[in-house]
């Protein structure tokens, strides 16, 4: 059974991937507002009502910020960690949220045939967690915000059909760039992101898999560029995966698993 997957934003500016698999039809994470996701899934023909579940990823804003908005405006039922939503209603104004479900951060949970695994991540949020979204045979990862590659993960890499995966910066980039030196410590740093060396080094290590494609995510806007990122997968790949870029700004075209 074919698994849909759309982008409709990555980045630090706010995070929203769809999910469509047997009917089931789920968004992961809230970090643009209400409207952004509804024009932007209504240009793919989608209707954000029908919506069936928004899962959460972990409590920073750019993932979470308008959750609250999407389960009032839209009527979504809400899932993530405990932990999650305490630290999400301490940090942002979510407002009241009526339809909560917690899922444990290495738990599985079902809709309807479609699963979806949780995968702890030692990112540096409360209850940071990856997913990997299963349906018949197929099975698509959702790997951003991960911290670094940690025990497992090049394991999992190998059960996937496809992925979206962070390649945030550019080392050489965040070094000569602004920022200062404890928030380059902390993206560099074994709970901030992956670089595009660290994201290609770990599709490099599937070689052979079942891996049809992955879509570079979570790119940074001072620290990276789509054309770099790719260039630097292109050059430590030895093996002919499609790649593609979710955009910071729209949503992808529609990728197929």
């Amino acid at each position: 059974m074919d698994i849909l997957a759309i982008a409709l934003q990555s980045g630090s500016n706010g995070n929203c991937i769809y999910v469509e698999a047997g009917g089931v039809k789920l968004l992961f994470d809230a970090g643009i507002n209400g409207k952004q996701a509804e024009t932007r899934l209504a240009a793919h023909g989608l209707d954000i009502r029908e919506i069936d579940a928004l899962i959460i990823s972990h409590d920073h804003g750019d993932h979470v910020r308008h959750a609250g908005v999407y389960q009032r405006k839209f009527g979504l039922p809400l899932y993530l960690t405990r932990k999650t939503h305490d630290a999400a209603v301490r940090r942002h104004p979510l407002g009241e949220l009526s339809d909560v479900r917690f899922f444990s951060s290495d738990g599985i949970f079902q809709f309807d045939g479609v699963t979806v695994e949780a995968i702890s991540t030692p990112h540096d949020a409360s209850d940071g967690v990856a997913f990997v979204i299963s349906s018949g045979r197929k099975r698509l990862g959702i790997m951003t915000d991960l911290g670094h590659v940690f025990d497992g993960l090049p394991e999992t890499f190998e059960s996937l059909d496809a992925v979206f995966l962070e390649s945030n910066y550019d080392p050489e980039m965040l070094e000569r760039g602004v920022y200062p030196a404890f928030l380059k410590k902390r993206i560099k740093g074994p709970r901030g992101h992956l670089s595009n060396i660290e994201a290609a080094e770990l599709l490099k290590a599937t070689s052979g898999s079942r891996l049809k494609w992955a879509c570079l995510s979570h790119l940074s806007e001072q620290n990276n560029s789509a054309l770099l990122a790719l260039k630097t997968h292109r050059e430590i790949l030895d093996h002919n995966l499609a790649l593609h870029v979710a955009d910071r700004y729209a949503s992808s075209a529609p990728l197929f698993v």
